[in-house]
């Protein structure tokens, strides 16, 4: 496993895959089948690996944290990157770290605490965290001013910021003053777009944002690191092109659940047996599988013509 740091250069190379994980029947964590997602994703071309929503990192016990890790470490090679999540509660952070600190990952990603969470006080949380784990950390933004622009300032200047995955929706994602006072006081090479392909043309191309993560690289990563390099390229047709192929299914992510259309749509893609959902989420109808299936089966179509072509 790559224990150097994502710098800016290396968060260009490679699209950063969200997976999810695969589970036992009995909730226990599957080690053919995560093998098989990780093969996949990176015989695309892909070797940056972010394990937190997707993964419900949020809902692991904390009794099982050091075995999740051990597993991902195991599973990945040299070549790949794998960064793992902590929180969102500031006890199971500084827990969690104390755990990471016997592992060789590069960073971990904290994820956000939307409730019972102030600015100063989230800031002061990740201070602790990353002192504690001695590494920088990835800094989730998904909430509209979840920071300050100057609290994320005073954070970089104390060195304890890796990169920052924003994720903060917007109908327009071209129309994003909260993402234009960041990019004041944060290098943009290190700010990731965090919402998948969607606003990916409109992140990096007019933002300037170092790269993306995604969810649906997962069951396509080849197409998925297609477009970061068509976009980097400054090939935008052909960007918005592959855009347009992932849509059926980031719109069934839309209008379900990203999450778990996600973990349906990577077992019925035929790439691995993702297994049952962790509680606090809830398994999809039959209804929204037939859905889910559908859509992967249009992009494989897609995919097929366009070879063909």
């Amino acid at each position: 496993m790559d224990s150097r740091l994502p710098d800016a250069a290396r968060i260009r190379e490679s699209v950063i895959a969200v997976p999810p994980l695969a589970l036992n029947s009995d909730g226990g964590f599957n080690r053919e089948e995560n093998a098989k997602i990780i093969r996949h994703i990176t015989a695309g071309g892909v070797s940056h690996l972010l394990y937190g929503g997707n993964a419900l990192f949020y809902h692991i016990r904390p009794s099982r944290f050091a075995e999740v890790l051990a597993l991902l470490a195991d599973l990945s090679d040299a070549k790949t990157s794998v960064v793992p999540s902590v929180g969102p509660a500031y006890g199971l952070m500084m827990d969690q770290v104390e755990v990471l600190a016997d592992f060789d990952f590069p960073t971990a990603m904290v994820l956000p605490q939307r409730d019972i969470a102030d600015d100063a006080g989230i800031a002061t949380g990740i201070r602790h965290a990353a002192e504690k784990l001695g590494r920088p950390l990835v800094v989730y933004i998904k909430f509209d001013r979840w920071l300050k622009a100057d609290t994320v300032k005073k954070l970089e200047a104390d060195g304890v910021i890796s990169w920052i995955k924003y994720a903060v929706v917007r109908d327009n994602p071209s129309h994003d003053d909260y993402l234009r006072e960041l990019l004041q006081v944060f290098p943009k090479e290190r700010m990731v777009s965090g919402i998948g392909e969607q606003p990916a043309i409109e992140h990096l191309h007019e933002f300037g944002l170092g790269g993306f993560t995604s969810g649906c690289v997962c069951v396509s990563p080849a197409k998925s690191q297609q477009m970061l390099h068509a976009i980097v390229a400054g090939r935008l047709d052909e960007a918005e092109e592959i855009r347009k192929y992932f849509l059926p299914l980031e719109d069934l992510r839309n209008e379900i659940n990203p999450i778990r259309v996600l973990h349906e749509a990577v077992g019925l893609a035929g790439i691995a047996q993702t297994g049952p959902l962790m509680p606090l989420v809830s398994p999809l109808s039959e209804a929204d599988r037939a859905r889910i299936l559908a859509a992967v089966n249009t992009m494989k179509g897609s995919q097929a013509a366009a070879a063909a072509s």
